[in-house]
């Protein structure tokens, strides 16, 4: 097994004053060559927006779009009339295709906006562009995962991707196995809150870890943690 380790303190950082933004992978101004991207994960930003900004109106083409919020209110408006606010409980998954525009903001609750903004690059480009939400909060059980995003109908979302997505809460002191869906997949662990346990590599809160050359994966929780999974085809960009 290969494991890539990027501590939380050690990803790229922004502070515009309105928004706080850490990157796991090389974005905006932050470039390193080393964190490119995780197979077909190409973007991972940590966002803070403060009430009353956000993201003005912007172009993506040919890459799946996931949001998911973990604080505040995520108010959504993009090119083909969408106009949705989300709040934790749901994420929001967007097909960008031939090409839509959208914007991001905080104007709804006099409270931060705290959300993962994920970019996967999808195995076929062109396709029409797709906006959904999708609530899985009242799916979720303590101490288990649940699968978010899967291609096979496993999961309530999926994206122009072999990539599963999956989310858990845990309370308790926990072990859990995860068995990768083919050799030429990677999973990325990210530890939303809380701490976990690869082996003998530990984890903190915002940590990052990319995993592959292996069939399982073995995580252990000593007593609260939220992560998240993203598995993903490791793909090698040219």
């Amino acid at each position: 097994m290969k494991t890539t380790h990027e501590k939380s303190q050690e990803r790229g950082h922004a502070n515009h004053g309105w928004l706080n933004t850490h990157h796991s992978f090389s974005f905006a101004n932050y470039y390193n060559p080393s964190r490119i991207h995780f197979g077909a994960l190409r973007v991972l930003n940590d966002d803070t927006v403060l009430f009353g900004y956000g993201f003005d109106m912007h172009p993506h083409k040919n890459m799946e779009v996931i949001s998911i919020p973990i604080q505040g209110a995520l108010h959504h408006i993009d090119s083909t009339g969408k106009d949705d606010v989300i709040r934790p409980g749901p994420i929001q998954v967007m097909s960008t295709g031939t090409g839509v525009s959208h914007s991001e903001f905080n104007d709804v609750e006099e409270s931060p906006l705290e959300f993962l903004q994920i970019w996967i690059i999808p195995d076929k480009t062109g396709t029409e562009p797709d906006y959904r939400t999708y609530e899985y909060a009242h799916l979720m059980r303590k101490n288990e995962l649940l699968p978010l995003i899967a291609p096979d109908g496993t999961a309530p979302a999926s994206i122009q991707q072999q990539a599963w997505f999956s989310i858990g809460d845990f309370e308790e002191a926990s072990k859990l196995q995860y068995k990768l869906h083919g050799p030429e997949m990677g999973m990325y662990l990210f530890v939303i809150s809380g701490s976990a346990k690869l082996g003998e590599l530990q984890l903190s809160a915002r940590d990052g870890v990319g995993i592959e050359k292996t069939d399982t994966i073995d995580i252990e929780i000593a007593s609260q943690a939220r992560l998240l999974l993203i598995e993903v085809p490791m793909i090698k960009l040219h």
